[in-house]
């Protein structure tokens, strides 16, 4: 009598395949790879790979002053180019001891905030589209659109704006454009309605992501994540709030958390975190039309940094961007340390992938929310 073994595969013998998932990947981001060892379908252990983009942009701060590495600084995360420019020019003031003028710290935070719309409005559509959901994207980047515009109109640039300067911002904003601003912010506001409708409760959606990829607020502070990553875990913990800076310090600013920290709750906390960064864009251009005076400071032919280290760190749209400045009194600084989200971020991918499924790997690292110039910067 023959005995029948019951099962796929069954009497086989079996070996784990090693799979490599990048870095030329629509997935990844960009060029990121994933050394993946898989059993079947299922994840056993994950190596994030970076470095495939990296311009060693720290080595060549060392070599421009301190008004160009401003354009450097800003292409990092390029969904996020005004923030990194903030940042740097924030290090250089506090090096200085430059008091930057009233109406460009909150015409800075009323783009900042702009800026960091537009950043999660890429992901809320791009996100559900790695999983299957083709229409949100068409909808972040109508409403994407509007405020593309306005930031055009004030800095003259789309993507990467080089609208701060050390001392300030570049120029005064054309006349109007604050009026213009808030009927932008209105309307996106309207049409986020459409966004949250269609994907937030959609059936198909929520169930690639609840319950799929949790990360425990031990984990996310154990790697140091930060942003809506981090937020989505249970971290309540916002620079705006707890440590401000610009004009923060005079603003209300919600911290939108979530406690479940699965893939849902990230998208949940960037979601919501939009609306909360429209309120406090309209309450900065209020302030704006109430002050007048300079939007900079002037400055030597030359700017030199005394000698000496500063360490600023801001709430960029992806989480802690951290400026570590040392200086020698020259016209260049010595060494620019960058400490960015997605490098953060990223590294808990090595615990959150293995056991996972393939297809909901995509949906993990998708709701990681990084740029990988951002790691590899």
């Amino acid at each position: 009598m023959t005995e029948l073994t019951v099962g796929v595969g069954a009497g086989l013998d079996t070996a784990d395949m090693v799979l490599n998932i990048g870095p030329q990947h629509p997935s990844t981001h960009g060029v990121l790879r994933l050394k993946l060892t898989v059993d079947g379908e299922r994840v056993v252990t994950c190596e994030p790979i970076i470095g495939y983009m990296h311009r060693g942009a720290e080595k060549l701060f060392e070599v421009r002053d301190y008004r160009q590495i401003i354009v450097l600084a800003n292409r990092h995360d390029w969904l996020s180019a005004f923030a990194n420019e903030l940042g740097v020019a924030l290090a250089v003031e506090r090096l200085m001891g430059i008091e930057v003028p009233e109406r460009a710290t909150w015409l800075r935070t009323a783009l900042a905030e702009l800026n960091r719309v537009l950043n999660h409005l890429m992901f809320l559509g791009s996100y559900p589209l790695e999983i299957g959901a083709i229409t949100p994207v068409f909808y972040a980047f109508r409403e994407r659109e509007k405020l593309q515009a306005i930031m055009e109109e004030a800095a003259g640039g789309r993507m990467h704006f080089m609208f701060n300067r050390v001392g300030g911002i570049k120029e005064e904003v054309p006349a109007g454009w604050t009026r213009r601003a808030r009927e932008a912010i209105a309307d996106v506001r309207k049409g986020m309605k459409d966004i949250d409708v269609l994907i937030r409760r959609n059936e198909i959606f929520m169930a690639r992501t609840k319950g799929v990829g949790v990360l425990t607020a031990e984990a996310a502070a154990g790697y140091g994540a930060s942003g809506p990553v981090a937020r989505a875990s249970g971290l309540d913990f916002d620079l705006r709030r707890d440590e401000p800076y610009l004009a923060y310090g005079e603003l209300d600013v919600p911290v939108v958390t979530r406690q479940s920290g699965d893939c849902h709750a990230r998208f949940e906390c960037m979601l919501d975190q939009v609306y909360v960064s429209l309120d406090l864009a309209e309450q900065c251009l209020d302030k704006v039309d109430t002050i007048q005076g300079p939007v900079n400071t002037r400055l030597p032919k030359v700017v030199k940094a005394p000698e000496g280290h500063t360490y600023v760190w801001t709430e960029s749209p992806l989480g802690l961007n951290g400026y570590y400045l040392v200086s020698r009194g020259e016209k260049t600084p010595w060494r620019m340390k960058l400490r960015t989200a997605s490098y953060s971020n990223v590294q808990a991918l090595a615990t959150l992938l293995p056991g996972c499924l393939i297809p909901d790997l995509v949906a993990i690292l998708g709701s990681m929310f990084f740029v990988v110039g951002d790691i590899d910067k």
